[in-house]
């Protein structure tokens, strides 16, 4: 049983900071940018607006993650998803997602956006499921992260 729930805790964040650094570092190199966000997950996403979404087991261990971060009138951007990689093909990324979804139409988006890379096939194919197009870059304004080279949007 998984259970999606806000982050609320600092031991929230550390979990999501994790999760991430985990992923990121595995296939690519931590950025500046995943640093500052890291580093303060709360004042990042929460407080201007967005959510950290949490993904726990049965045992309450945090196992995948997402984050909604508000960027302009109604468009939020998906950010920093990840799974826990002993938990991957349960079905985790999907219900993470879809809560993701309805968490941005909750907060008043219009639109979602995000930028991931083609070596992360299985969550391009996760977005596409889900109805996100890919658009060209310049479509979703400037992403600081050198990493990104799929582009995709989604209509709320």
């Amino acid at each position: 049983m998984v259970t999606i729930t806000s982050m609320r805790t600092a031991e929230d964040a550390a979990a999501f900071g994790r999760l991430n650094e985990e992923w990121i570092s595995s296939l690519f190199a931590l950025e500046d940018k995943d640093r500052e966000t890291l580093a303060d997950p709360f004042g990042h996403y929460v407080e201007p607006g967005g959510d950290v979404l949490l993904a726990r087991d049965c045992e309450d261990r945090v196992i995948g993650c997402v984050a909604l971060e508000p960027v302009g009138e109604g468009v939020f951007e998906l950010s920093k998803m990840a799974v826990a990689p002993a938990e991957r093909g349960r079905g985790t990324g999907r219900r993470l997602m879809n809560a993701a979804i309805d968490r941005a139409r909750a907060l008043g988006a219009s639109s979602l956006f995000l930028g991931s890379n083609r070596r992360l096939a299985t969550a391009v194919g996760l977005y596409e499921s889900v109805g996100f197009r890919h658009v060209p870059r310049e479509h979703v304004g400037p992403l600081p992260y050198t990493r990104a080279d799929v582009f995709m949007e989604l209509p709320l």
